[in-house]
């Protein structure tokens, strides 16, 4: 089974759409944010704060290294996993390279009013901790969009969909 990594912007639902698959596929789900505060013993938004975001940005490629020499050592053995991944994480081309090294890349497209209409209210989002969160979600997908199309090697559309529909077409795209 290949690992399947679920990419787009923050609030697209990497992580919720991530579990549903998991238990569809059969296979367990990570999500890289969740596993880099396990590793820092600290959460995403603080991580911000004390050391940047370039340096949580290290962390997410970091991490990406030791998934790929972790599949490596499993050889034939590999189970496979579903891995929600931040929606910075495809900025970087290295990153782009090493989530296609490690599998299907599916690009969870959803629109700014999806978006804000999920996040409005999200005081955990440190990129959106702002006087117009509308605006800056439009502004971040549009700069963007680019790294996530050219990072993926699937994309489906979210907007007006239910999970279970998501995850079908998910399903269907990694056969």
């Amino acid at each position: 089974m290949d690992n399947v990594i679920l990419i787009g912007f923050m609030g697209a639902g990497k992580t919720s759409i991530g579990i549903k698959l998991s238990y569809e596929l059969r296979i367990p789900m990570e999500d890289t944010d969740k596993i880099i505060e396990r590793l820092e013993q600290c959460k995403i938004s603080d991580i911000f704060a004390s050391r940047g975001e370039e340096a949580f940005r290290q962390m997410e490629t970091n991490l990406l290294k030791k998934l790929i020499e972790d599949d490596r050592k499993r050889g034939d053995n590999k189970l496979g996993m579903v891995l929600s991944v931040g929606g910075g994480l495809p900025l970087r081309e290295e990153n782009r390279q090493l989530m296609k090294k490690l599998g299907k890349v599916i690009f969870l497209d959803a629109g700014p009013d999806t978006i804000y209409d999920r996040l409005k209210n999200d005081t955990t989002r440190p990129l959106l901790q702002c006087e117009d969160p509308y605006r800056r979600i439009c502004d971040l997908m549009e700069a963007r969009r680019q790294y996530y199309e050219d990072a993926c090697t699937h994309r489906v559309v979210v907007d007006n969909k239910k999970y279970g529909d998501i995850v079908k077409e998910i399903v269907e795209l990694c056969k």
